[in-house]
């Protein structure tokens, strides 16, 4: 997804639920950074409790129509804000992490608190193996180290205009480097650098910046493919 966050968290969500509607059995949607309230640090604890009730209405909407999706959301835990990606699939939640590392040029360490890097993890859809990060976590190539053997890399985020190329080279060459899809979704509102996108590992690059969203129906057998050709001691 490549959408706008708007100040109304109900709309923000209902659009979130009707594109998922929109998409088809087993499909798998990566949507921007806390799209369904933006920062809101003037409305931390609105969003944490708005948090509780989108929970339960994306595992109604991901078991409906039997897709996953991957989202970040405030929600708030012994009086401290974590940022926090779940995995909504066919009606679980089947991975959760929290942002590791924060991004202090918007202040986020004054508003959350940062998660355990061990969180960030490959985890399992439909037999496919899988990893996230979010937005800012894409600089740190430990990470990448971290989550190598990952099929499909996820990655949120909320990623300025300014640095835009960061972002999209940054992205091609986790695809590259970890022999693995990348799947970017950064936010569309006006001061952010769209560039979401779907990348091969081989580092073919499927984007649209005037669109709301990317779609690609790809061949996940192409990162085994990709490890065997240039062998770098990832796992098949």
């Amino acid at each position: 997804m490549q959408i706008k966050t708007k100040q109304n968290f109900a709309k923000n969500l209902e659009r979130v639920e009707e594109f998922i509607s929109q998409c088809g059995k087993n499909a798998i949607i990566c949507a921007p950074e806390v799209v369904l309230t933006g920062f809101a640090y003037q409305r931390m604890k609105e969003a944490s409790e708005f948090s509780k009730l989108a929970t339960e209405r994306l595992l109604s909407c991901s078991a409906k129509y039997k897709n996953t999706l991957i989202i970040t959301m405030i929600e708030e835990k012994n009086k401290k804000f974590f940022n926090n990606l779940k995995v909504f699939h066919k009606g679980e939640i089947i991975h959760k992490q929290s942002k590791n590392k924060l991004f202090l040029l918007g202040d986020e360490q004054l508003h959350f608190q940062a998660g355990q890097k061990d969180e960030i993890s490959i985890f399992e859809i439909n037999g496919i193996k899988c990893a996230a990060l979010i937005c800012f976590e894409l600089r740190f190539t430990d990470l990448w180290e971290q989550i190598k053997g990952a099929q499909i890399i996820f990655v949120s985020a909320q990623w300025g205009k300014a640095r835009k190329n960061h972002f999209e080279i940054l992205s091609t060459a986790l695809a590259v480097a970890n022999q693995a899809f990348v799947v970017a979704s950064d936010s569309a509102n006006d001061t952010m650098a769209k560039g979401s996108a779907i990348i091969t590992p081989y580092g073919v690059v499927y984007k649209n910046d005037k669109k709301d969203f990317i779609a690609k129906e790809v061949d996940i057998s192409e990162a085994v493919r990709m490890r065997k050709y240039i062998n770098t001691g990832i796992p098949l």
